[in-house]
């Protein structure tokens, strides 16, 4: 009888034991703040924005100020209020971003030069014209002026003095993991390696690994397939597309 009481209330202790230890062992996650693109409300990065949280990440939007129009250092700068609060709300250390198209720049810009360094984990950009865009540059050469006066598609041109800064030095800034996924078929950053990025990144061409996979430029945000890139580089895993992913 005794050791029947015995057994008991030492299973007893391992039920209520067991649970604590697994939930502190769990790895916490960053919060995640999307960095919406050129002309994209927050709306629009929704679908992406369900996926996260489907997969347990804590979800921000950053709807670029004006829409993307305005010099993109100024919107790198709004960015790092916003990713404060967010640290602030959530009481995380660091923020993860992934940040589709000109968003990859304000994301980039922040971590370069807006305190981002030591207080972003990861960096995925989307289609982001890391080196520029001949079709930054055809507005001009068409003859609708230096980018119909938008100042941050005047600095997305190839060869613009803000790319020629962002991209002076290391593209991979401190402990920051960067990650760069681009695919054949984007419309508005040509070409499509301009998307990439050096000095350790990781480049991902969605068609070198899904090699039937047609993803335009606005699809980076909504393709199933890249998303599971997107998840693997928030886990610090190596990028190996679920080429079937809805």
């Amino acid at each position: 009888m005794l050791v029947r009481r015995a057994t008991a209330a030492l299973v007893a202790v391992l039920l209520c034991w067991l649970p604590t230890q697994s939930a502190s062992a769990a790895p916490t996650k960053d919060p995640v703040i999307i960095v919406a693109g050129t002309f994209s409300p927050a709306f629009a990065n929704e679908p992406l924005a369900a996926r996260l949280r489907a997969d347990g990440y804590n979800v921000r939007i950053f709807e670029l100020p004006t829409l993307g129009t305005q010099d993109i250092n100024l919107s790198a700068r709004a960015l790092n209020t916003f990713a404060d609060g967010v640290r602030a709300q959530t009481g995380a250390a660091k923020v993860d971003l992934v940040g589709h198209s000109q968003g990859g720049l304000v994301a980039r810009s922040y971590v370069k030069s807006f305190g981002g360094a030591s207080e972003v984990d990861s960096l995925i950009t989307l289609g982001a014209p890391n080196r520029g865009t001949y079709v930054a540059n055809l507005v001009g050469f068409l003859g609708f002026g230096s980018c119909l006066t938008v100042v941050a598609c005047q600095q997305m041109s190839i060869g613009s003095a803000y790319l020629n800064a962002l991209n002076a030095g290391d593209d991979t800034i401190g402990n920051v993991r960067y990650t760069t996924i681009r695919t054949l078929q984007d419309e508005l950053v040509r070409p499509v390696d301009q998307a990439t990025l050096y000095d350790g990144a990781t480049n991902v061409l969605v068609q070198s690994k899904c090699w039937l996979r047609a993803v335009g430029h606005v699809g980076l945000i909504l393709d199933g397939a890249v998303y599971s890139g997107i998840r693997q580089a928030l886990q610090g895993q190596p990028i190996s597309l679920s080429c079937f992913a809805l």
